[in-house]
């Protein structure tokens, strides 16, 4: 079955300016979104399509979320998903608003559930289109904004770094020379040796970080492999 995917028009975005964290975590998945401070700012800024859900963040400004939340459930059209963030001391009086929202995340949020709990909204209620992504494990390239994350912690990287990933992730458990590699992602026309595949790899198994730097795998005398072989044992 295909994953839900994340919708064309933006998700409305409770409070403006978004927390860094969430603006980024949603960013690297490919949402798009747009701040509001209150019901007349989400009238106002509303895309002639309509909002495509909703992420809004109580623990930050209960007051005033909860109020946005009664507010957009109670148009002639409820708009929906709407995804609640809450702190865990919040938690208590969550039945008695269970008809504002679909779903809640806790506050601080991890970045992979919170795009869990989106895609299970998106996928429930049929909305929405995805971008192009390859995933492999806790990797994710999002190939319409070239950004890359791991375990949904944005990994800075060159834009070279980024194609040489793009590539090897995509070609998970198959073997590449250093010269197919410089063929393939640099390109027929660049001269420059082997060892600028070392380095580029080198360097993004630095930034992927000692936990998942083994996703990049040297195979003695040969090259080197993204992810396991399906021979492996």
């Amino acid at each position: 079955m295909n994953e839900p995917r994340p919708p064309l028009e933006p998700l409305l975005l409770f409070p403006d300016p978004a927390p860094p964290e969430l603006a980024q975590a949603l960013d690297l998945v490919g949402y798009a979104w747009k701040g509001v401070t209150d019901e007349r700012s989400a009238a106002r800024t509303e895309p002639e399509a309509g909002w495509a859900g909703a992420v809004v963040v109580a623990a930050v400004d209960p007051e005033g979320a909860f109020a946005l939340c009664r507010a957009v459930r109670k148009r002639d059209v409820p708009l929906e998903p709407l995804l609640l963030l809450i702190s865990g001391g919040q938690l208590a009086d969550l039945e008695l608003r269970e008809d504002l929202f679909d779903d809640f995340c806790l506050y601080p949020f991890q970045p992979l559930e919170l795009e869990a709990r989106l895609k299970h909204l998106f996928w429930r209620t049929g909305r929405g289109t995805r971008p192009e992504l390859v995933e492999y494990g806790p990797l994710a390239l999002n190939l319409e904004t070239y950004q890359a994350g791991i375990e949904g912690h944005p990994l800075d990287l060159t834009y070279m770094e980024y194609e040489l990933l793009k590539f090897l992730a995509s070609h998970p458990g198959r073997v590449f020379t250093r010269e197919t590699l410089l063929s393939r992602v640099w390109g027929y026309e660049y001269y420059g040796g082997a060892r600028t595949v070392d380095v580029h790899i080198r360097r993004l198994r630095a930034k992927l970080g000692e936990e998942h730097a083994n996703l990049i795998q040297t195979v003695r005398s040969v090259g080197y492999r993204f992810g396991q072989s399906r021979w492996s044992v």
